[in-house]
Formats: C-alpha cells, structure tokens, sequence
C-alpha cells in the first residue's frame, strides 16, 4: 500500500514520548526533579491536528509528571504512562475511541515500539530511531526525535489528506510570498 494511501485513513496518532516527544534524554536535578526538552513545532503540529479534528494520544513506558503537564498544555486526553505493553493499550484506546488499527499512526524510536509499529496502519519512526524500527516502519521522518520528528508527520498526514493548506491559511498568505511585502 502507498504511504499516501496510508496517510488517507489516519484519524489517531498515537507517540512515544522519550526519544519521539523529547531527544531521550532525562535531567534530574540535585533535588530529583525531572525535566525534559519538547520541540515547541511538534506542539504546533499537534494544535493543528486537533484543530483538523485528529485525535493524538501518547503511550510511553515512563511515568513522569512532566508528561501530563505537557499533554495538558496541548489539549492532549489520551495520555497513558507507565506502560509495559504498549500493543495492549493502543487496543485498549482504539476500543474506546472506536477505531481500527488502519485508522491510527504510532510514532516511535526504539525497541519497546516494534510490536505496536508493526499492528498499525501507518507506522513512524523517527530519523535517529534505532535500525529495528526503522526497518519495520512505514516512514522515517528526517527529523530526530525531539526536534519536529512529530510536526513532520502531522503535515505528512494532512497533506496527504489533502487539509493542510487551509489549516496553515490563518498564518497568513503563504503562496509567492516575498520579504519585501511584509508590513513593518
């Protein structure tokens, strides 16, 4: 099947947080407080899949208080942590939401993301992803994971729908635009 094809039945991204969301790195501080790094473009691609009406969810093995401030943030409901398998909750999220595995997108970075890549109908792996997901996947975005590896495939699938130019038509005239015709 065509990636385009592919792109055509999404209504569901589904993404692992470290190494997808973030650069998969983890800062705790002297006090054990931990933070993480988000790419302020993937939050952006997210906006604009909610405002498409997409749904997006995040499935991750961590549990981080970090996470739900970010999901939060972004609007983001599906927000499952501190999962071990990750397969059984992307069924457990399609039962809820009505959805079948052709209908979502899982976007991820290592070995813990192979089994559900390889249950969905558009499997992502980031560009910096180990060999095994990369193998397995779908697309490999050109971004790394935690620098707009998500951005990427938000407008991969909504050009391939066909939605993406009149959703970024708010952000002004986008078609033979010239410096010099920007307004001071």
């Amino acid at each position: 099947m065509k990636l385009s094809d592919r792109c055509q039945a999404i209504d569901l991204i589904l993404t692992d947080v470290d190494g997808v969301l973030t650069d998969g790195g983890v800062i705790f501080d002297n006090r054990g407080i931990e933070s993480k790094r988000f790419h302020i473009r993937d939050g952006l691609g997210i906006k604009l899949w909610h405002r498409a009406g997409g749904k997006f969810g995040i499935i991750t093995g961590r549990s981080s208080h970090v996470v739900e401030l970010r999901a939060s943030e972004l609007g983001i409901d599906v927000v499952r942590q501190g999962a071990d398998d990750k397969l059984a909750v992307a069924r457990e999220i399609c039962r809820e939401l009505n959805l079948q595995p052709e209908q979502v997108c899982y976007v991820g970075d290592d070995l813990p993301d192979l089994l559900l890549a390889r249950h969905v109908g558009l499997a992502v792996a980031v560009g910096d992803a180990c060999a095994e997901l990369r193998a397995t996947a779908h697309h490999v975005t050109e971004a790394a994971g935690g620098a707009g590896a998500i951005r990427e495939v938000v407008e991969l699938i909504l050009k391939a729908q066909q939605r993406w130019a009149e959703l970024i038509r708010p952000y002004g005239r986008l078609n033979n635009y010239h410096p010099r015709e920007m307004p001071l």
